[in-house]
């Protein structure tokens, strides 16, 4: 394996994206490269995705590396000689460029395979941007000896070479609501007649917007964003409902539940202050992604070694599954600086194929130190 065919690798995958739990090519794909190098894959038990594992010592400590593997239903706009060949799908959140990095990865570490003082189990996720991959791949059971999880993620905002990590809180936990606010439905010109839900909903929809800034230490973060709105049919009647729905985005467990038992209050009182009953559902999704101090040190300091300039990483409101595994084990989420200067999820989103070399190795050498680090060798 060399720079070049790495690259061919990663043009391959971006050419031929799959959505969530519909990876069934780029499966394929990975783990027929993976098998042709003699790299052992995992019977997970699932339609897609893979689990690659590369042994040196037997009864030695084990990391896992991830990489998410699916794609979003954006049609591409990029311009890239490479572009998406499927109608409607495109790598707009740059995971063929991580499934191609720790790829490159994988085939590194077998090449000194008998020279590891333990395991390295590297994860090919599906169905991150539904986020239930990681909890699939958790659920095999094949994940519970890995010490420490290390996952990269492409930046388009900092330059290759450039690597962006911090401790603590960096991606935030995505949670869904829904309030279904219920009155009496009249004529609109007798509202008298009936109990009407829209100033129920305008009260809740205001008074939403004051949850963060009375309930969330101003040194953390948190989000309540309103998305879908929906009451009557017509232009006379009063309707008997009204419906809202949005997504609160939380940085800490702490400020997650209490942003959560805030706005049922809210949506309730909202609801008898207009005589109206409020049906309020609340989902929680992925969990906040919070890196390890410890974890942020070392992979920090591999990355100097290595000739990377590293940054304190933002953090961000996006959601990631990555967090999942570290319910398991400690690690770091790491942003890999891929410039392109347009963000993810957007039709022109670009990744540097320059910077998908250098990863691979940084991700390598990673794993490597943290074997080392384990296992008790300099």
């Amino acid at each position: 394996m060399n720079e070049a065919w790495l690259i061919e690798q990663f043009k391959w995958l971006h050419r031929h994206p799959e959505l969530g739990l519909k990876e069934y090519e780029t499966t394929a794909f990975l783990t027929g490269i993976l098998r042709q190098s003699g790299v052992r894959l995992l019977d997970t038990g699932l339609e897609t995705g893979a689990i690659a594992v590369i042994s040196g010592k037997a009864d030695g400590p084990v990391v896992g590396l991830r990489a998410d593997i699916d794609a979003l239903p954006i049609q591409e706009a990029s311009g890239l000689p490479y572009a998406s060949e499927r109608e409607g799908v495109m790598h707009a959140c740059g995971h063929d460029f991580h499934a191609a990095c720790m790829l490159g990865a994988a085939l590194l570490l077998k090449a000194q395979e008998d020279r590891l003082p333990g395991t390295v189990k590297i994860i090919f996720q599906p169905a991150e941007e539904i986020d239930n991959g990681a909890l699939a791949m958790v659920a095999t059971g094949l994940l519970n000896d890995v010490q420490a999880f290390y996952a990269g993620h492409t930046y388009p905002w900092l330059a290759p070479g450039t690597l962006g990590i911090k401790a603590g809180p960096v991606m935030a936990a995505a949670d869904r609501f829904s309030v279904r606010l219920r009155g009496r439905g009249s004529h609109a010109g007798h509202p008298d007649n009936g109990i009407d839900p829209i100033p129920a909903l305008a009260t809740l929809v205001s008074a939403a917007q004051t949850l963060v800034s009375r309930t969330v230490d101003p040194f953390d973060s948190a989000v309540v964003s309103i998305t879908h709105v929906e009451a009557g049919n017509t232009w006379n009647i009063i309707p008997e409902e009204a419906f809202l729905e949005g997504t609160v985005r939380t940085m800490t467990p702490a400020t997650r539940d209490a942003v959560q038992q805030r706005l049922e209050r809210v949506a309730r009182a909202s609801a008898e202050a207009h005589g109206c009953t409020a049906e309020f559902e609340y989902q929680r999704g992925t969990a906040s992604v919070i890196n390890d101090a410890s974890a942020c040190e070392r992979a920090s300091a591999v990355a100097r070694d290595l000739g990377f300039q590293v940054v304190r990483m933002p953090s961000s409101m996006g959601a990631e599954d990555f967090s999942d595994y570290l319910t398991i084990a400690p690690g770091a989420f790491i942003r890999v600086g891929t410039g392109g200067g347009c963000e993810a999820h957007h039709p022109k989103f670009t990744a540097d194929p320059s910077a998908l070399f250098p990863a691979a190795k940084y991700f390598a050498a990673l794993a490597v130190s943290e074997l080392n680090r384990l296992s008790g060798e300099a």
